[in-house]
């Protein structure tokens, strides 16, 4: 078996820095060893003056694969995800078709299986009338069920409360939710288009999709979970005020209702639309500067359980269109860990905080057999980063297919120098060394 070796480096892992070396061997960390390695290798990075980390794990991306490839696919975006550091991803349903039954899915597995750089996982997408099909779902094989219960299209978005009560009441696997009251944002927007017409500005749009929205559609979801013991996954939290619905009185893995913080609400707020405008343009949307202090403060008491991305690439052009007709979601995968290591040296979070919400917790809240952390035995997925050396964001180094970033300009004070995923050498210094190698998670259910 193909052997490598890594030598020097400061690893970040289960609330400690230590210097060690780890040897690789096939897809599984053979060894770690605060006084050195020895032993030959086919390949030896020295990572002196580098943090390991292991590899990040993105509960929540959008890959566009089927129907949308012409802003994304598994191929282009996993390849953005690994030259992130990011060696794992769980993607979402709302593609063309929608991923609501199991034949689908499975296409898109065998799909990662042919082009995937990093290991995979799909949600089944709920719908008001697939709950047997949801029923049938076996839970070591996929990471969890989605449903819209706000901001989505057709038969994606749930929002009769039967329909949501059941499937709360009756699915035994973890739900995951996308949490806005569409009637609120409906309201709202009804409202700013009597003044604006079709060319609101984007600036409005934390007011259209706004806290009340927010917090109307998070509050029945976590009061569903209350009611039927229901595993419950509250996604990307946009307030402060969706807060008090999540508890840190309990060790994670005693926890029945957890929730996920993603990048473009802890870096950005409502001052920077003026500038990035629709690139910003997310749902939930990007809210104000108290919102995004909460919700990192929230990460560090843990009352927030992950940090994830959110990563739904749109086009250029598609982004350029005006208020209604402009889609949300843009391209974060490839700087996700950068960015959290900025808000580290400005002395906002920890190392060993990111490396917890970006890897354990993911890997302890979806139960994933043997990732997320760095020990012997376990898959070697891992990332090697450099704070001697800064990352300048530039559209000729972007992985993501779209080709733009709303980071494009700024530079990250640390670079990430070499990704393994399951013992592959996947990327190192600017380059993709191998693809195809991501494996299918395995879930201890």
């Amino acid at each position: 078996m193909n052997r490598i070796l890594i030598k020097n480096a400061k690893l970040v892992n289960e609330g400690e820095q230590y210097f060690a070396d780890v040897l690789i061997k096939g897809a599984f960390i053979e060894k770690i060893e605060k006084q050195g390695i020895s032993m030959p290798a086919d390949t030896v990075i020295d990572a002196e003056g580098a943090f390991i980390l292991p590899g990040a794990i993105d509960d929540q991306v959008h890959f566009r694969e089927p129907g949308l490839t012409h802003k994304a696919d598994i191929y282009t975006e996993s390849r953005a995800a690994v030259a992130g550091g990011i060696t794992t991803f769980m993607e979402m349903p709302n593609t063309l078709p929608p991923a609501t039954t199991l034949s689908l899915l499975e296409e898109k597995y065998q799909r990662a299986a042919q082009v995937s750089a990093a290991n995979y996982s799909f949600y089944m997408g709920a719908t008001a009338h697939n709950l047997e099909e949801i029923l049938r779902v076996n839970d070591r094989e996929i990471c969890g069920v989605k449903i819209f219960m706000g901001s989505s299209t057709g038969d994606m978005l749930v929002e009769d409360p039967k329909a949501i009560e059941a499937i709360f009441s009756q699915c035994g696997s973890l739900i995951a939710t996308h949490c806005e009251d569409d009637h609120i944002i409906a309201e709202n927007a009804k409202r700013y288009k009597a003044e604006f017409g079709e060319a609101i500005p984007v600036k409005y749009h934390p007011l259209i999709r706004s806290e009340a929205a927010c917090y109307a559609s998070s509050s029945f979801a976590v009061d569903m979970a209350k009611k039927f013991g229901t595993r419950l996954h509250v996604l990307h939290i946009s307030t402060a005020k969706e807060l008090e619905l999540f508890s840190n009185a309990l060790p994670l893995m005693q926890k029945k209702i957890t929730a996920e913080a993603c990048i473009h609400h802890l870096w950005f707020n409502d001052s920077d639309y003026d500038k990035l405008g629709s690139l910003i343009k997310w749902n939930p949307a990007i809210k104000t500067k108290t919102d995004s202090n909460a919700i990192l403060q929230a990460i560090v008491d843990n009352k927030i359980d992950v940090i994830a991305t959110d990563h739904a690439p749109h086009t250029l052009e598609e982004k350029a269109r005006n208020y209604f007709q402009c889609p949300s979601g843009g391209p974060l995968i490839q700087h996700s860990y950068l960015t959290m290591y900025e808000l580290f040296t400005q002395g906002k979070i920890s190392l060993e905080k990111i490396v917890e919400k970006m890897a354990h917790h993911v890997a302890m809240l979806f139960e994933i057999d043997r990732r997320g952390f760095i020990r012997e035995g376990y898959y070697a997925d891992l990332t090697i980063l450099n704070p001697g050396i800064y990352t300048k964001v530039i559209k000729d180094e972007l992985y993501s297919k779209c080709k733009w970033s709303p980071f494009e300009g700024h530079t990250f004070p640390a670079q990430i120098t070499h990704t393994i995923v399951s013992g592959n050498l996947v990327y190192a210094n600017h380059t993709i060394q191998s693809e195809k190698v991501g494996m299918r998670l395995v879930f201890n259910r």
